[in-house]
């Protein structure tokens, strides 16, 4: 199974903005390196509108999926860098892309900073010797087993290794 994990930075150049979209792409939980990565820039990007995030950031992520398929990889589930869900059937950024792939691709979110109202969706992973936690919600898999491979992911620090180096890629694009 091929999961790929995103991220997406944005950027102004000349007055217009536009993103860079990464994707690391990964075979099993506990994998070291990727096993492929891309990046992709996305022009016209939507403004941020506060709590309408996920308009700017979904085609953004949809971008680094299709960039990935485009290379013959099978997508067989997505982590994000946030929620997927914001509290009881309140969507985050996560869900819209659940919705968006046609709820057929489990979508594990992680996110650095806690949310207020999602503590009955979500689960707190903590890594490495950090005592803050990661927060983990999900779609189309349990929060639960989606907490117990975010745990599992290769690194000694609070953020796991390709999650990391997803963040590095898009912001050194």
């Amino acid at each position: 199974m091929s999961w790929v994990a995103l991220d997406v930075d944005y950027r102004e150049a000349s007055g217009v903005e536009h993103a860079m979209a990464a994707a690391v792409v990964f075979d099993a939980w506990s994998a070291p390196v990727a096993a492929h990565e891309r990046v992709v820039r996305v022009d016209g990007v939507n403004p941020y509108v506060s709590g309408r995030f996920f308009e700017r950031e979904l085609p953004c992520l949809l971008a680094a999926i299709e960039a990935v398929k485009s290379k013959g990889i099978v997508v067989d589930g997505v982590v994000v860098d946030g929620y997927v869900w914001l509290g009881e059937a309140r969507p985050g950024l996560g869900a819209h892309l659940w919705e968006a792939l046609g709820q057929r691709v489990p979508i594990v979110g992680v996110a650095k900073t806690r949310f207020d109202g999602a503590d009955s969706v979500q689960h707190e992973v903590t890594r490495g010797q950090s005592k803050r936690p990661l927060y983990v919600t999900s779609a189309g898999i349990s929060a639960k087993t989606a907490a117990d491979h975010v745990a599992s992911m290769a690194g000694e620090h609070r953020v796991p290794t390709l999650l990391a180096r997803v963040d590095r890629l898009c912001r050194d694009a």
